[in-house]
């Protein structure tokens, strides 16, 4: 549904025996909607903010049927135009919304372990705010922007070095028994037809 998946990740997170989540979420009612459901949990903190390459501003344009597929990407929304699967997606209204960068959070709120990223085209903004390697991190991609998901891996090889595995949909079923090399995780993503949509490759840092 348009909003059945908000703070799904957190959720998931935050039952990790020890874990402490930071959510970060620039729409207002989504944002709403997390401090309903974590007001009184010691374990995540709330970030009402965009993360991008850069600290600053961003505009964001808002799908209000279906809120989780808002963007500031006007390259997502011109590749959803027409695209199988993304029939009838509207982008009806803008807000502007404070960005930050990943290094931002993690100087405030400390390394973590893992990194979710989900933003709807710009995840390889995202990691460009990135200096220094991570231990393990997924990022969403789509098959309507599968460069994107290139950039993404390119920004990871500039940071270390990484093994890969991927997981189709909200199946959170590894495709891959063992992580693989970049080349192989690309050469799966360019493979994949058109109808697959969406899905997450995870990263895993070699130390």
């Amino acid at each position: 549904g348009a909003t059945g998946n908000v703070g799904l990740a957190a959720v998931q997170l935050a039952r990790l025996r020890g874990a402490r989540v930071v959510a970060v979420e620039p729409q207002p009612a989504a944002f709403r909607a997390l401090r309903r459901l974590y007001v009184k949990s010691p374990y995540v903190t709330l970030v009402q903010a965009a993360v991008s390459s850069a600290p600053g501003r961003l505009t964001m344009r808002v799908n209000s049927a279906n809120p989780t597929v808002s963007t500031a990407s006007s390259d997502f929304i011109a590749a959803a135009d027409g695209a199988p699967g993304w029939e009838g997606q509207r982008w009806d209204a803008e807000i502007t919304v404070e960005a930050l960068t990943l290094d931002q959070l993690i100087r405030r709120h400390g390394r973590p372990a893992f990194v979710k990223v989900d933003v709807e085209g710009l995840e390889d903004k995202v990691l460009a705010g990135l200096s220094n390697t991570l231990p393990a991190l997924s990022f969403e991609f789509t098959t309507i922007q599968r460069d994107v998901a290139r950039a993404c891996l390119a920004e990871l090889a500039r940071l270390g070095s990484y093994r890969f595995n991927a997981a189709l949909g909200e199946s959170q079923r590894l495709e891959f028994p063992a992580p693989v090399d970049p080349d192989a995780i690309a050469a799966w993503l360019d493979a994949l037809p058109l109808g697959a949509n969406s899905g997450d490759i995870y990263a895993t840092l070699i130390l």
